[in-house]
């Protein structure tokens, strides 16, 4: 074991770290300081919960500890997964940068731009952000990143598992490319290779232990669940807090909506719980996890956005709802427990149906958790699973809109929808709505003048809702004939439309009752109205 004052930090960054209570450097903050103070890259690559966040914290305090910053220009900068991991690192920053005249600034979603663009104008020494918050102020004009000398890309697998890893493309671009840069990540994938290739400059790499390698400090159990009903499973887990001696537990489902479910489902069966995911505003996401903390809080329901990165001392229990879908996800969430020394006991709930991703975690962790046996009756649980459909004659009807109706809505229809001869369906569709003030021209007719009268709807049509029914609907009845106008009606005209004729030219209105030329109407061409010309004589 290394102590601290064997890594070369300054007198007033090892007081900061006595006051915190810690005297002993984990291995991954033994081999990482003394490289990062000598302003070389570090690529770390370290399961979650082996202090990565001191390894890069205390060397940034120290190298920044000479220097000024300016107003919107960072000096270093800190790009974080998930608004979390972005506040457990400000707070590390916080409580180690003690006596020290630094500042910070933290930009994550769900907190004013106001505030943020404040304390950039100042100016800050260390920026903590999350790479969607960060491009923000950036467009906004509010950020210039041509001034950092030290950037941190923390858990860079999980920006891959959340794609942004285009962001960080940018956010490196847009820094200069004589930096130092300290890159952590858990585990090593090709698109996380490719990039410590392209933007790290001959770094050190430090392998504290065998990536996805579960802590010797964790009991892990299996529960196996006859049926892959979300009720069964339900039983499953509250029996399981039940018999465990549970001091403060998280509960991770792979689907942000069965949170939700889970917690509810615990709450209204007596056991305190609070539900957490992405989904959530970011101070009930805040209150939430500083509850769990002060040990307010029994049970954490949480999605994978609290897996990572958190720093939760003392959690006893971790329990896996669903087995998660990558096995890596697996040994982050149950590093929640277990940590600093201490031991913690984690559960598994497995169904028939998670046999596939079972394989995956068994074949990643080298070993073959406790099984577990639950006293439950499984045939007294009712699935929740939805009904079957068994016949064509059951299928749910469709309404007008094309909307599918529940069976008890087909025959409870109210009595004005009904129509007894022909339905306001094909009515609609074969004539003009009677609401309308000037009915619209027939589609496919030229008007018989420059401002004739439109077409009206015959006085038989609107009879058709009032006649008996007939078998036979109304589109496929003989076409209508369009009712021949008599001059009376061509002299019935809107007050609109007679201050239009008095504004006309005398000429124009003529035009109208012009019918010289037979089979043109108003319509008839310029040249067949004017007497014909001969040409003039050659003479």
């Amino acid at each position: 074991m290394t102590d601290f004052s064997e890594l070369g930090l300054s007198p007033a960054t090892l007081k900061a770290v006595a006051d915190t209570g810690y005297t002993t450097a984990t291995p991954i903050q033994a081999e990482a300081i003394p490289v990062a103070l000598q302003g070389r890259d570090v690529l770390g690559i370290a399961q979650t919960g082996t202090g990565k966040t001191a390894a890069f914290t205390l060397p940034m305090i120290d190298r920044l500890a000479a220097g000024r910053s300016k107003a919107r220009m960072p000096r270093s900068l800190v790009i974080a997964p998930t608004r979390e991991l972005a506040d457990q690192v400000a707070s590390a920053f916080e409580k180690y940068s003690k006596g020290q005249k630094l500042s910070w600034a933290l930009l994550i979603g769900g907190v004013s731009f106001n505030d943020q663009e404040l304390k950039l104008d100042r100016g800050v020494d260390v920026l903590i952000a999350t790479p969607g918050r960060l491009l923000d102020h950036f467009q906004r004009g509010k950020l210039l990143l041509n001034g950092v000398q030290i950037l941190v890309v923390d858990e860079a697998d999980r920006m891959l598992d959340m794609g942004f890893i285009p962001d960080i493309e940018r956010i490196f671009a847009m820094t200069p490319p004589k930096k130092q840069t300290l890159f952590f990540s858990a585990t090593m994938p090709p698109e996380i290779t490719r990039l410590t290739k392209q933007f790290l400059n001959d770094p050190v790499r430090i392998e504290a232990s065998r990536p996805a390698q579960t802590a010797e400090t964790i009991k892990q159990h299996i529960a196996r669940v006859p049926s892959s009903d979300p009720k069964a499973k339900r039983t499953a887990l509250r029996a399981l807090v039940g018999r465990a001696d549970v001091k403060n537990g998280i509960v991770f489902c792979n689907r942000k909506s069965e949170v939700d479910v889970v917690a509810k489902s615990l709450k209204t069966h007596g056991f305190d719980a609070a539900p957490i995911h992405g989904d959530l505003d970011q101070q009930t996401r805040m209150r939430t996890l500083e509850s769990f903390r002060k040990g307010e809080l029994r049970l954490l329901v949480a999605s994978d956005v609290a897996a990572r990165g958190l720093d939760i001392p003392a959690v006893s229990h971790v329990f896996n709802y669903d087995v998660p879908h990558h096995a890596d996800d697996y040994v982050h969430r149950i590093g929640r427990t277990g940590r600093a020394g201490l031991t913690g006991d984690t559960y598994m709930i497995v169904t028939p149906a998670d046999g596939r991703q079972l394989d995956k975690v068994l074949k990643l962790i080298g070993m073959a958790p406790d099984e577990v046996v639950l006293d439950i009756d499984w045939s007294q649980i009712k699935e929740e699973g939805r009904p079957a459909r068994s016949g064509g004659s059951e299928r749910p009807s469709r309404d007008r809109g094309g909307r599918s109706r529940r069976p008890e809505q087909v025959d409870t229809a109210p009595v004005e929808d009904a129509q007894p001869a022909v339905s306001a369906e094909p009515v609609a569709e074969s004539a003009p709505a009677e609401t309308s003030e000037a009915p619209r021209r027939p589609r496919g007719r030229r008007s018989t003048g420059r401002d004739a009268a439109p077409r009206e709807v015959p006085a038989a049509e609107p009879q058709l809702r009032e006649a008996p029914a007939r078998e036979a609907p109304v589109r496929e009845a003989a076409p209508r004939e369009t009712p021949v106008r008599e001059p009376a009606e061509r002299e019935a005209r809107t007050p609109r439309r007679q201050e239009r004729d008095r504004e006309r030219p005398r000429r124009d209105r003529d035009d109208d009752d012009r019918s010289g030329v037979v089979g043109f109407g108003a319509d008839t061409p310029a040249f067949l109205m004017r007497p014909p010309t001969r040409p003039a004589s050659e003479d």
